[in-house]
């Protein structure tokens, strides 16, 4: 099974970033930004060439992200609920987001076949993300929806709880 390392907390954010394999070499660069919507983060071949991308659809309210195999649209991924951990479903493909990603932990499946599994661990002295795909053919999406999880874990926006918000006593 292929593995692939990308350093902590350079996939939600708007630099450039390397995925590599577990002997160092650069297998993938990730470029883009996030924040409203249409924006788009593509992940690039190191001979150049698209290997997969993802389009923010919604910001508000139930953020979507769009996910491309190359230039072609494959799936929407949303999330559907946190209780007791982080649920997220990719309809088109039948893959299912799930574990805890304030942890960095958790997996997709299709249906019970494993795709990918992720876990932070330090590598050459470094923290990274370990993402071990089941087929390198998935491993373009896969590192595109890790990106997402990155993305929702860092750029959280808290709200109040509604009863929070209104003054005790008026």
């Amino acid at each position: 099974m292929p593995e692939y390392f990308i350093q902590e907390q350079r996939l939600g954010t708007n630099t450039q970033t390397i995925v590599r394999d577990k002997d160092g070499q650069a297998l993938y660069l990730l470029i883009g930004h996030w924040g409203t919507k249409n924006d788009v983060l593509s992940l690039y071949c190191m001979d150049g060439s698209l290997a997969a991308s993802v389009k923010q659809t919604s910001v508000l309210v139930g953020r979507r992200f769009d996910l491309y195999l190359d230039v072609q649209k494959v799936g929407t991924l949303k999330k559907l609920f946190n209780w007791p951990g982080d649920f997220y479903y990719i309809r088109q493909l039948h893959w299912t987001v799930y574990g805890n990603i304030y942890h960095h932990h958790y997996a997709i499946r299709h249906f019970h076949h494993p795709i990918m599994h992720l876990n932070k661990e330090t590598y050459l002295k470094e923290n990274y993300y370990k993402l071990t795909v089941h087929d390198a053919k998935d491993a373009p999406l896969c590192i595109c929806i890790a990106a997402i999880m990155d993305y929702w874990l860092y750029n959280r926006k808290k709200e109040p709880e509604p009863y929070l918000a209104q003054p005790l006593f008026a």
